[in-house]
Protein backbone atom coordinates (compact mmCIF):
# COMPACT_ATOMS: atom_id res chain seq x y z
CA UNK A 1 0.00 0.00 0.00
CA UNK A 2 1.29 3.26 -0.83
CA UNK A 3 1.20 5.70 2.27
CA UNK A 4 0.54 9.40 1.35
CA UNK A 5 -0.11 12.02 3.58
CA UNK A 6 -22.87 15.75 11.92
CA UNK A 7 -30.46 19.55 14.17
CA UNK A 8 -33.76 18.07 12.61
CA UNK A 9 -33.69 19.70 10.00
CA UNK A 10 -30.63 18.33 8.22
CA UNK A 11 -31.13 14.62 9.96
CA UNK A 12 -33.66 13.99 7.45
CA UNK A 13 -31.35 14.91 4.40
CA UNK A 14 -28.48 12.64 5.82
CA UNK A 15 -30.73 9.55 6.43
CA UNK A 16 -31.83 7.20 3.93
CA UNK A 17 -35.74 8.84 2.97
CA UNK A 18 -37.11 5.37 5.54
CA UNK A 19 -35.16 5.80 7.79
CA UNK A 20 -33.36 2.71 7.71
CA UNK A 21 -29.47 1.88 7.16
CA UNK A 22 -29.06 0.10 3.92
CA UNK A 23 -26.33 -2.40 3.02
CA UNK A 24 -25.73 -3.86 6.29
CA UNK A 25 -26.01 -7.69 6.97
CA UNK A 26 -27.19 -7.23 10.93
CA UNK A 27 -30.44 -5.93 12.09
CA UNK A 28 -29.43 -6.44 15.82
CA UNK A 29 -26.12 -3.95 14.65
CA UNK A 30 -28.30 -1.56 12.67
CA UNK A 31 -30.73 -0.24 15.65
CA UNK A 32 -27.02 0.63 17.35
CA UNK A 33 -25.92 2.78 14.35
CA UNK A 34 -25.85 5.94 15.49
CA UNK A 35 -29.64 6.50 16.21
CA UNK A 36 -27.87 10.17 18.04
CA UNK A 37 -28.74 12.13 14.46
CA UNK A 38 -32.06 12.40 14.77
CA UNK A 39 -32.14 16.00 16.11
CA UNK A 40 -28.28 16.53 15.77
CA UNK A 41 -27.27 18.68 12.64
CA UNK A 42 -30.04 21.44 12.04
CA UNK A 43 -29.02 24.59 10.41
CA UNK A 44 -27.21 26.68 12.75
CA UNK A 45 -24.94 29.26 11.14
CA UNK A 46 -25.81 33.25 11.69
CA UNK A 47 -28.22 34.25 8.60
CA UNK A 48 -25.95 36.71 7.62
CA UNK A 49 -23.24 33.41 7.23
CA UNK A 50 -25.50 31.32 5.51
CA UNK A 51 -24.87 30.90 1.80
CA UNK A 52 -21.89 33.16 1.22
CA UNK A 53 -18.34 31.58 0.70
CA UNK A 54 -15.91 31.99 3.77
CA UNK A 55 -12.62 33.71 2.80
CA UNK A 56 -10.02 35.53 4.19
CA UNK A 57 -10.74 37.98 6.59
CA UNK A 58 -14.53 37.33 6.30
CA UNK A 59 -14.75 36.30 9.99
CA UNK A 60 -14.36 38.88 12.68
CA UNK A 61 -14.85 36.73 15.50
CA UNK A 62 -12.31 35.30 17.45
CA UNK A 63 -11.03 31.31 17.27
CA UNK A 64 -10.84 29.41 21.05
CA UNK A 65 -7.31 29.61 21.11
CA UNK A 66 -6.06 29.10 24.32
CA UNK A 67 -2.91 26.88 24.76
CA UNK A 68 -4.15 25.63 28.01
CA UNK A 69 -7.43 24.21 26.91
CA UNK A 70 -8.26 21.50 24.41
CA UNK A 71 -9.17 21.98 20.93
CA UNK A 72 -12.75 21.60 20.88
CA UNK A 73 -14.98 21.51 17.87
CA UNK A 74 -18.34 19.55 16.24
CA UNK A 75 -19.92 17.50 13.94
CA UNK A 76 -21.76 20.25 11.47
CA UNK A 77 -23.38 20.23 8.63
CA UNK A 78 -21.45 19.80 5.41
CA UNK A 79 -22.48 22.47 3.31
CA UNK A 80 -19.80 25.36 5.15
CA UNK A 81 -18.01 23.68 7.57
CA UNK A 82 -15.76 26.94 7.74
CA UNK A 83 -18.76 29.31 8.40
CA UNK A 84 -19.70 26.49 10.79
CA UNK A 85 -16.69 26.16 12.72
CA UNK A 86 -16.40 29.99 12.89
CA UNK A 87 -20.37 29.82 14.70
CA UNK A 88 -18.59 28.23 17.35
CA UNK A 89 -15.50 29.57 17.84
CA UNK A 90 -13.48 26.06 16.83
CA UNK A 91 -10.18 25.79 15.49
CA UNK A 92 -11.91 22.28 13.71
CA UNK A 93 -14.93 20.51 12.98
CA UNK A 94 -16.14 17.05 11.54
CA UNK A 95 -18.67 16.61 8.39
CA UNK A 96 -19.79 13.95 6.32
CA UNK A 97 -18.96 14.00 2.18
CA UNK A 98 -22.38 13.31 0.87
CA UNK A 99 -24.89 10.86 2.33
CA UNK A 100 -23.86 8.79 5.27
CA UNK A 101 -26.36 5.57 4.73
CA UNK A 102 -25.48 5.54 1.45
CA UNK A 103 -22.59 3.54 -1.09
CA UNK A 104 -22.68 6.59 -4.07
CA UNK A 105 -19.89 7.64 -2.87
CA UNK A 106 -18.40 11.24 -1.59
CA UNK A 107 -19.68 14.79 -2.71
CA UNK A 108 -18.55 18.24 -2.19
CA UNK A 109 -21.31 20.60 -1.68
CA UNK A 110 -19.39 23.36 -0.36
CA UNK A 111 -19.54 26.24 -3.16
CA UNK A 112 -15.84 26.11 -4.07
CA UNK A 113 -15.85 22.79 -3.98
CA UNK A 114 -13.18 20.54 -2.60
CA UNK A 115 -10.40 22.91 -3.60
CA UNK A 116 -12.07 26.38 -2.55
CA UNK A 117 -12.94 24.19 1.07
CA UNK A 118 -9.30 23.26 1.19
CA UNK A 119 -8.03 26.84 0.64
CA UNK A 120 -11.07 29.11 2.73
CA UNK A 121 -10.64 26.68 5.64
CA UNK A 122 -6.40 26.85 5.70
CA UNK A 123 -7.21 30.56 5.36
CA UNK A 124 -9.53 30.82 8.09
CA UNK A 125 -7.54 28.67 10.04
CA UNK A 126 -9.84 25.94 10.39
CA UNK A 127 -8.95 22.00 10.58
CA UNK A 128 -11.44 19.73 8.67
CA UNK A 129 -12.24 16.06 9.74
CA UNK A 130 -14.67 13.78 7.94
CA UNK A 131 -16.94 11.27 8.85
CA UNK A 132 -17.14 7.90 6.18
CA UNK A 133 -20.33 6.87 6.01
CA UNK A 134 -21.91 4.27 8.74
CA UNK A 135 -22.73 1.85 6.16
CA UNK A 136 -18.79 0.93 5.22
CA UNK A 137 -17.92 -2.38 7.15
CA UNK A 138 -15.16 -3.73 5.70
CA UNK A 139 -15.03 -6.44 8.75
CA UNK A 140 -18.14 -8.33 7.24
CA UNK A 141 -18.02 -11.99 5.98
CA UNK A 142 -20.32 -10.99 3.24
CA UNK A 143 -18.82 -9.86 -0.16
CA UNK A 144 -21.69 -8.07 -1.06
CA UNK A 145 -20.88 -5.61 1.45
CA UNK A 146 -17.14 -5.81 2.43
CA UNK A 147 -16.17 -5.54 -1.48
CA UNK A 148 -18.10 -2.03 -1.92
CA UNK A 149 -17.28 -0.75 1.92
CA UNK A 150 -13.28 -1.23 0.93
CA UNK A 151 -13.98 0.47 -2.65
CA UNK A 152 -16.06 3.72 -0.59
CA UNK A 153 -13.84 3.84 2.35
CA UNK A 154 -11.01 4.82 -0.39
CA UNK A 155 -13.39 7.15 -2.58
CA UNK A 156 -13.85 8.88 1.30
CA UNK A 157 -10.18 9.01 2.24
CA UNK A 158 -9.47 10.25 -1.66
CA UNK A 159 -12.14 13.28 -0.72
CA UNK A 160 -10.53 13.91 2.66
CA UNK A 161 -7.31 14.02 0.82
CA UNK A 162 -8.40 16.58 -1.21
CA UNK A 163 -9.76 18.90 1.42
CA UNK A 164 -6.72 18.27 3.22
CA UNK A 165 -8.71 16.64 6.14
CA UNK A 166 -6.84 16.01 9.15
CA UNK A 167 -8.63 12.56 9.48
CA UNK A 168 -10.91 10.18 8.37
CA UNK A 169 -12.93 8.30 11.08
CA UNK A 170 -14.26 4.93 10.31
CA UNK A 171 -16.21 3.08 12.59
CA UNK A 172 -14.98 -0.55 13.37
CA UNK A 173 -17.57 -2.58 11.58
CA UNK A 174 -19.13 -5.85 12.90
CA UNK A 175 -19.71 -9.66 11.87
CA UNK A 176 -22.91 -11.68 11.76
CA UNK A 177 -24.07 -13.88 14.83
CA UNK A 178 -21.96 -16.82 14.40
CA UNK A 179 -18.69 -15.44 12.65
CA UNK A 180 -15.29 -16.25 14.31
CA UNK A 181 -14.12 -12.97 15.04
CA UNK A 182 -10.63 -13.57 13.91
CA UNK A 183 -12.09 -13.68 10.27
CA UNK A 184 -12.91 -9.55 11.05
CA UNK A 185 -10.23 -9.02 12.36
CA UNK A 186 -7.69 -10.48 9.40
CA UNK A 187 -10.31 -8.40 7.03
CA UNK A 188 -8.98 -5.14 8.73
CA UNK A 189 -5.64 -5.66 8.10
CA UNK A 190 -6.46 -6.76 4.73
CA UNK A 191 -8.78 -3.44 4.24
CA UNK A 192 -5.76 -1.31 5.22
CA UNK A 193 -3.53 -2.99 3.22
CA UNK A 194 -5.05 -2.38 0.45
CA UNK A 195 -6.49 1.49 1.00
CA UNK A 196 -3.73 4.17 -0.26
CA UNK A 197 -3.55 5.82 2.96
CA UNK A 198 -3.48 9.57 2.18
CA UNK A 199 -4.71 11.38 5.29
CA UNK A 200 -4.95 9.34 8.94
CA UNK A 201 -7.36 6.84 9.09
CA UNK A 202 -9.36 7.08 12.51
CA UNK A 203 -11.43 3.61 13.95
CA UNK A 204 -13.75 4.75 16.66
CA UNK A 205 -15.08 2.10 19.42
CA UNK A 206 -19.18 1.52 18.85
CA UNK A 207 -21.65 1.30 21.07
CA UNK A 208 -24.15 -1.81 20.28
CA UNK A 209 -23.73 -5.42 18.44
CA UNK A 210 -22.11 -8.54 20.36
CA UNK A 211 -20.39 -9.26 16.96
CA UNK A 212 -19.32 -5.72 16.83
CA UNK A 213 -15.14 -5.42 16.21
CA UNK A 214 -14.98 -2.05 18.14
CA UNK A 215 -17.60 -2.34 20.67
CA UNK A 216 -14.95 -4.61 23.40
CA UNK A 217 -11.44 -4.01 24.10
CA UNK A 218 -10.79 -7.35 23.58
CA UNK A 219 -12.19 -6.95 20.14
CA UNK A 220 -10.53 -3.79 19.63
CA UNK A 221 -7.34 -5.54 20.68
CA UNK A 222 -7.56 -8.06 17.86
CA UNK A 223 -8.10 -5.69 15.23
CA UNK A 224 -5.33 -3.83 16.18
CA UNK A 225 -3.13 -6.09 16.76
CA UNK A 226 -4.04 -7.65 12.85
CA UNK A 227 -2.98 -4.66 11.90
CA UNK A 228 0.26 -4.91 12.84
CA UNK A 229 0.96 -6.75 9.77
CA UNK A 230 -0.45 -4.12 7.67
CA UNK A 231 1.39 -1.82 5.24
CA UNK A 232 0.42 1.59 6.29
CA UNK A 233 -0.72 0.52 9.98
CA UNK A 234 1.34 3.18 10.83
CA UNK A 235 -1.08 6.16 10.13
CA UNK A 236 -3.88 3.94 11.37
CA UNK A 237 -5.03 5.38 14.46
CA UNK A 238 -8.05 5.58 17.29
CA UNK A 239 -11.49 7.92 17.93
CA UNK A 240 -12.50 7.15 21.18
CA UNK A 241 -16.07 7.93 21.44
CA UNK A 242 -17.57 8.39 25.66
CA UNK A 243 -21.05 7.75 24.58
CA UNK A 244 -19.65 4.30 22.75
CA UNK A 245 -17.62 3.55 25.46
CA UNK A 246 -20.22 3.72 28.11
CA UNK A 247 -23.09 2.40 26.37
CA UNK A 248 -20.63 -0.21 24.97
CA UNK A 249 -19.54 -1.36 28.45
CA UNK A 250 -16.30 0.07 29.24
CA UNK A 251 -16.05 2.29 32.35
CA UNK A 252 -14.92 5.81 31.15
CA UNK A 253 -12.43 5.85 34.20
CA UNK A 254 -9.90 4.01 32.91
CA UNK A 255 -10.63 4.27 29.35
CA UNK A 256 -8.25 6.25 28.50
CA UNK A 257 -5.47 4.20 29.40
CA UNK A 258 -7.31 0.69 28.24
CA UNK A 259 -7.07 2.13 24.80
CA UNK A 260 -3.64 3.33 25.03
CA UNK A 261 -2.34 0.19 26.56
CA UNK A 262 -4.09 -1.37 23.17
CA UNK A 263 -3.70 1.06 20.43
CA UNK A 264 -0.59 3.25 21.74
CA UNK A 265 -2.54 6.70 20.89
CA UNK A 266 -5.76 8.17 20.88
CA UNK A 267 -5.93 11.26 17.96
CA UNK A 268 -9.05 12.01 18.39
CA UNK A 269 -12.32 11.95 21.26
CA UNK A 270 -15.57 12.57 20.46
CA UNK A 271 -16.91 13.65 23.60
CA UNK A 272 -21.04 12.86 23.73
CA UNK A 273 -22.91 12.59 26.74
CA UNK A 274 -25.41 8.89 26.56
CA UNK A 275 -28.60 9.20 27.26
CA UNK A 276 -29.06 5.33 27.77
CA UNK A 277 -27.25 3.63 31.06
CA UNK A 278 -24.09 1.78 31.14
CA UNK A 279 -23.87 -1.09 28.95
CA UNK A 280 -26.87 -0.62 27.32
CA UNK A 281 -25.86 -1.38 23.81
CA UNK A 282 -27.95 2.01 22.60
CA UNK A 283 -26.05 4.63 20.87
CA UNK A 284 -28.35 7.52 21.47
CA UNK A 285 -25.97 11.07 22.24
CA UNK A 286 -27.04 13.60 24.96
CA UNK A 287 -25.74 17.57 25.23
CA UNK A 288 -22.99 17.00 27.82
CA UNK A 289 -25.14 17.25 31.57
CA UNK A 290 -28.49 15.96 29.72
CA UNK A 291 -27.59 12.39 29.69
CA UNK A 292 -26.70 9.42 31.46
CA UNK A 293 -22.38 10.32 32.24
CA UNK A 294 -20.84 12.64 34.90
CA UNK A 295 -19.89 15.87 32.75
CA UNK A 296 -17.13 15.73 35.48
CA UNK A 297 -15.79 11.91 33.88
CA UNK A 298 -16.50 13.31 30.91
CA UNK A 299 -13.45 16.19 31.22
CA UNK A 300 -11.75 13.53 32.61
CA UNK A 301 -11.56 11.81 29.26
CA UNK A 302 -10.39 14.93 27.62
CA UNK A 303 -8.20 15.85 30.01
CA UNK A 304 -6.48 12.37 29.99
CA UNK A 305 -6.71 12.05 26.55
CA UNK A 306 -5.01 15.05 25.25
CA UNK A 307 -6.24 14.80 22.25
CA UNK A 308 -8.49 16.94 19.49
CA UNK A 309 -12.39 17.16 20.72
CA UNK A 310 -15.37 16.71 18.71
CA UNK A 311 -18.86 16.98 20.10
CA UNK A 312 -21.44 15.14 18.03
CA UNK A 313 -24.47 16.30 20.62
CA UNK A 314 -27.73 17.78 19.19
CA UNK A 315 -28.50 21.35 18.34
CA UNK A 316 -26.66 23.88 16.76
CA UNK A 317 -23.58 26.26 17.27
CA UNK A 318 -25.02 27.80 20.39
CA UNK A 319 -25.50 24.18 21.88
CA UNK A 320 -22.39 23.04 21.12
CA UNK A 321 -20.97 25.97 22.95
CA UNK A 322 -22.49 25.59 25.79
CA UNK A 323 -21.33 22.09 25.87
CA UNK A 324 -17.83 23.08 25.11
CA UNK A 325 -17.94 25.48 28.07
CA UNK A 326 -19.73 22.25 30.06
CA UNK A 327 -16.50 20.47 29.45
CA UNK A 328 -13.54 23.14 29.38
CA UNK A 329 -14.60 24.48 32.98
CA UNK A 330 -14.11 20.92 34.35
CA UNK A 331 -10.82 20.96 32.82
Amino acid sequence: MRVSRRSAGLAAVERDPDGHHRGGDDPEQHQDEHDQHDGVHAPSLPPCARGRRVGPGSYDGEMSTASTSPALGAHVEQTDPVAEAQARRAPHVQFFLGDPQGYKGPEFRYAGGADGLRADAEAAGVGLYVHAPYIVNVATTNNRIRIPSRKLLQQHMDAAAAIGARGLIVHGGHLNKGDDPAVGFDNWRKAVAATDIKVPLLIENTAGGDNAMARYLDRIKGVFDALSAADGSDQVGFCLDTCHAHAGGIALESVVDEIRAITGRIDLVHCNDSRDEFDSGADRHANVGRGRIDPELLAQVVRDAGAPVVFETPGGADEHLADFEAVRSRL
